[in-house]
């Protein structure tokens, strides 16, 4: 029997072969998996696509950034349209309270309290961070609308208060018209009585023992009245003999700028207030007297002018004139026509000098020039015999051209002087002058002008 041989043991080297295969496999596996994205894809493609992963992500940001920014301007847009809102619903509140009209009224609260609300909801949506409900351009177009829907209204609001305004001052300016005009056929009605009468009858309320500087600013209005209604009929009188008004009211106040056509007329004011007031700080007003006719004494002077302001001042010119010829009043009135009417004037106004003869032989004359010059005159004398009758000394005084001007010494005979120009103020010529009563300052009456031109005039 065969011995049983036992079997061959694998040979080493085979063994050694297939380890070797298995560790060379395993190698070039592993080598070939940590080699691979080097040599499919190079270094420069690598940047390249990172730079494009960056810009898609700045894109994404600014996009975000500007989506974020037109929701905040149109959210912007709505609470400002929402603000114009309520302040057209207030305005409607206003309109409708004058004149009162209830429903108005109530309609206007509602929109009022609907506007609020809206505003408490912007609010509420800007707190949660909800302002991007609608697309930010639609949002925009509508608060454009919104805006100029309460713009208008406000507009036409403003424009009917304005309307009802102009409608009131017109109203009231109506109502001051016929007032005026009611004032002014008064003024007419009294004026024919005084003419008629002589009559005057706030004069009579002039007491001897309470006679003061108020008084005296009364008489000295009433005269001024008189001389203004002189100067009016004068300068007629030169329009109608066809005098050059212009050149004769430069031969007065020569060298002057008038702000107005019509404001030669305080030329000729002037003058005439230069002569008839001429010598009134004089008792006798620079008239000639035979006798002195007043006593020296202060209280009987006193008492001998006011006597003299009693008689004349309630009588009709004219008559008093025809009866008492060389009274006072008559030779004042005589002196001053001689002085202020020239015999040039007067024959270019009548053709003659039929009035200037009479005046002079102690008669007077009754056209309605001479009557006017009589009224002024008498009128005049009232003031100065009231000035010498007070217990003070009264004073005139004139204010030299291109002075200063002063509010406590002067008052502009207009008043647009102000409003045309600022600054500092010259005066031109004194119109009327002023008077001192004691201690009381009664403003003269100057034409002004800006300190530039009254330099170069």
């Amino acid at each position: 029997m065969d011995s049983i041989r036992p079997s061959p043991a694998p040979s080493k080297n085979k063994l050694a072969k297939k380890f070797q295969k298995v560790i060379h496999l395993k190698t070039a596996t592993k080598n070939r998996s940590n080699n691979a994205f080097c040599l499919l894809i190079p270094q420069e493609k690598l940047k390249c696509c990172e730079s494009q992963q960056f810009e898609k992500e700045e894109i994404e940001d600014a996009a975000k950034e500007s989506k974020n920014r037109a929701a905040m301007e149109a959210f912007i847009a709505k609470l400002f349209a929402t603000v114009s809102s309520v302040k057209a619903a207030y305005a409607e509140i206003q309109m409708a309270q004058f004149p009162y009209n209830g429903e108005a009224i109530q309609s206007a609260d509602q929109a009022v309290v609907d506007e609020l609300k809206a505003l408490s909801e912007l609010k509420h949506s800007f707190l949660k961070k909800q302002i991007d409900a609608s697309p930010p351009h639609v949002t925009l177009m509508l608060a454009e609308i919104q805006e100029q829907q309460s713009l208008m209204k406000t507009y036409e609001i403003t424009m009917k208060k304005m309307q009802n305004e102009i409608e009131g001052k017109e109203a009231q300016i109506s109502s001051l018209q016929r007032e005026l005009n009611e004032a002014i056929q008064n003024n007419k009605s009294l004026e024919k009585k005084i003419n008629a009468s002589g009559s005057f009858s706030i004069l009579d309320n002039v007491k001897f023992s309470e006679a003061n500087s108020k008084d005296f600013i009364m008489v000295l209005h009433y005269a001024l009245r008189s001389i203004r209604n002189f100067v009016k009929l004068m300068i007629k009188e030169m329009v109608s003999a066809n005098w050059d008004v212009e050149a004769a009211a430069n031969s007065i106040q020569p060298e002057v700028n008038f702000v107005k056509k019509d404001h030669k007329g305080f030329a000729f004011e002037s003058f005439v207030c230069r002569e008839i007031f001429s010598g009134f700080n004089d008792p006798g007003f620079a008239v000639q007297h035979e006798n002195q006719p007043w006593p020296n004494g202060g209280y009987q002077k006193r008492l001998f002018f006011f006597d003299q302001f009693k008689k004349v001042k309630s009588v009709s010119v004219l008559q008093f004139l025809k009866h008492n010829p060389n009274s006072f009043l008559g030779k004042f009135l005589k002196s001053k026509y001689l002085q202020l009417i020239h015999p040039k004037m007067e024959f270019s106004f009548s053709g003659n000098l039929n009035q200037r003869k009479l005046v002079n032989s102690g008669e007077y004359p009754e056209t309605e020039f001479f009557k006017a010059f009589a009224e002024m005159g008498r009128r005049v004398w009232l003031l100065h015999c009231l000035a010498f009758s007070f217990d003070h000394e009264v004073s005139i005084f004139q204010v030299k051209k291109n002075c200063r001007f002063s509010e406590v010494y002067m008052e502009s005979v207009t008043d647009d002087i102000f409003t045309a120009a600022d600054g500092d103020f010259r005066v031109v010529f004194t119109v009327v002058p002023g008077f001192k009563v004691g201690q009381t300052v009664v403003q003269s009456q100057v034409y002004l002008s800006p300190a530039r031109s009254a330099a170069n005039s």
